[in-house]
């Protein structure tokens, strides 16, 4: 894998001057940024709706006061996954956690796809079925409000999509890359990847996008294509303090999808 495209900073006092970067903590950049009208907000922490995406973010993971304000927006016993975070105050709970990685644009080639569609409200049925089979990452009833979803069909039927996620300022995320099983091979994933990356580029962004460390094969098509490693990130699953224990099995489907694709 390569190294990381942003260098560490240097050792001594000019390290404490070093400002953190917007990617560090995307989620909250974005919800407080260029997708702020999609945020419910509570003091320091933030989320999408429940049907857009699954997310939190908080202002500051270390900051005690932020978990207060997440208990709150979430509700008692409420299971959340969160990001830029590495531990949990005392009530918390981690359900899950796993390593992920982040990746930017560095050498993509940015091409159109004139046989993608613009994929929208009335084809979020065949989006979620194909997003069941493939399992790219979490996709709701309204993820397609988040930015531009494109897919490519073949006799009707959809059978490979791409698409916009998070969008803190200056960047953007590319998401929900997948391909049928019958149809992988074909570089169609490639292509609908650099039409999102075209459309980014025009409105003046970077396009980014996170993997699972375990997901290998994906990182190497990243890498081929032109993304570098920007730093390794890690996903929680918590459940915040109060309210009563759910079953084991419960939510074991949003789990899984949020296995395959950290943000």
């Amino acid at each position: 894998m390569s190294t990381s495209v942003y260098p560490a900073p240097p050792a001594g006092p000019e390290s404490r001057l070093t400002e953190p970067h917007v990617l560090d903590n995307a989620a909250w950049a974005a919800l407080t940024g260029p997708q702020a009208h999609l945020a419910e907000r509570h003091g320091r922490a933030a989320r999408f709706p429940t049907d857009v995406s699954p997310f939190t973010a908080l202002a500051d993971p270390t900051d005690a006061r932020a978990w207060d304000d997440l208990a709150l927006l979430v509700g008692p016993g409420a299971l959340t996954p969160v990001t830029a975070v590495r531990t949990v105050p005392d009530g918390w709970e981690i359900e899950q956690s796993g390593e992920g990685v982040q990746m930017v644009a560095t050498a993509l080639r940015d091409a159109p796809a004139p046989e993608a569609v613009r994929l929208g409200l009335a084809d979020v049925p065949e989006i979620l079925e194909l997003i069941a089979l493939t399992r790219p990452g979490p996709y709701l009833p309204r993820t397609v409000e988040l930015g531009t979803y494109l897919g490519l069909r073949e006799d009707g039927r959809l059978i490979a999509l791409a698409g916009e996620r998070l969008r803190p300022p200056g960047w953007t995320e590319i998401s929900a890359v997948c391909t049928h099983p019958d149809h992988r091979g074909r570089g169609l994933a490639t292509r609908l990847v650099r039409a999102v990356a075209r459309g980014i580029r025009e409105r003046g962004d970077t396009p980014f996008l996170h993997a699972a460390a375990s997901n290998t094969n994906a990182i190497r098509l990243y890498e081929s294509i032109g993304f570098t490693l920007r730093h390794r990130t890690r996903f929680l699953l918590v459940r915040a303090p109060g309210g009563p224990v759910e079953p084991l099995g419960h939510d074991g489907q949003e789990r899984a999808e949020l296995r395959e694709e950290q943000a």
